[in-house]
């Protein structure tokens, strides 16, 4: 497999553990050192553990659960040992006992660490210019 391929595949996976609430497997997805700008948050999360607080805070006090993510027109730019993967994002989850739904843009930077796996080192999400068509 190419490393585009794998990258593909890295992605796959994270996306594919968000959407089945796996928390080991989606944090097990990202570097320590990974940060994330969320627009949803005041201020963005400088590390895994980080954002692993905020989401066990969501769970805990939020009743936090996700119900699906989809993910559409994927596009992987090989920098070297750095990946940049962009995708839409459809997400449906529970929050405080109501459902919502969103159409996000999502840029997740990948890096290839020595024993040749892909983790995620960086994740911005953005929200859909109103108006796109749903996919």
């Amino acid at each position: 497999m190419n490393d585009r391929e794998q990258v593909l595949t890295a992605a796959a996976e994270l996306v594919a553990a968000f959407a089945r609430n796996d928390r080991d497997a989606y944090f097990g997805a990202f570097t320590a050192d990974a940060s994330f700008v969320f627009h949803t948050l005041p201020q963005s999360l400088l590390s895994r553990a980080a954002y692993q607080a905020v989401w066990d805070r969501w769970r805990d006090e939020d009743d936090f659960e996700v119900l699906s993510c989809t993910s559409s027109n994927a596009f992987v730019s090989l920098q070297g040992d750095v990946a940049v993967f962009i995708h839409d994002v459809a997400t449906e989850l529970r929050l405080q006992g109501e459902l919502h739904f969103s159409q996000e843009r999502e840029t997740i930077v990948f890096r290839q660490e020595q024993q040749g796996l892909w983790l995620a080192c960086h994740e911005h999400l953005s929200a859909m210019p109103e108006g796109l068509p749903i996919p």
